[in-house]
């Protein structure tokens, strides 16, 4: 019996191993995408478009990154908002949920799909 278990976790290891190796494989827009889907859609929207399905019970709508004012914003704008949120507009914060890593994956994924604009001075 000692054994099989032995086996089993083994095994459960390998597995989780495998998942990690193959996670570390994917490119950082494809990390972002996948951290997207699972914590921002909902809200965001399949698009980006701030139309996701919980989106039309928020009293304050969620942001659509393909508009000009979402779009100027900078990597430091969005990861500031991505880890303290923003009061009163319905966005909570992740800073507790997502790591340094996974939030720069998630900026590089909202960038390939609704890239930034540069400002003229």
């Amino acid at each position: 019996m000692t054994t099989k278990i032995l086996i089993g976790a083994m095994f459960a290891l390998i597995l989780t191993s495998a998942g990690a190796l193959a996670e570390s494989r994917l490119s950082t827009t494809d990390r972002g995408q996948r951290i997207y889907q699972r914590n921002c859609l909902h809200c965001h929207g399949v698009t980006l478009d701030g139309k996701g399905p919980t989106a039309a019970s928020l009293s304050v709508p969620p942001a659509n990154f393909h508009t000009y004012l979402s779009r100027m914003k900078d990597d430091a704008e969005l990861e500031k908002t991505i880890k303290q949120g923003k009061r009163f507009l319905g966005m909570h914060n992740w800073e507790d949920t997502l790591t340094d890593e996974q939030v720069h994956d998630l900026i590089a994924y909202i960038r390939s799909a609704a890239p930034s604009v540069k400002v003229k001075p």
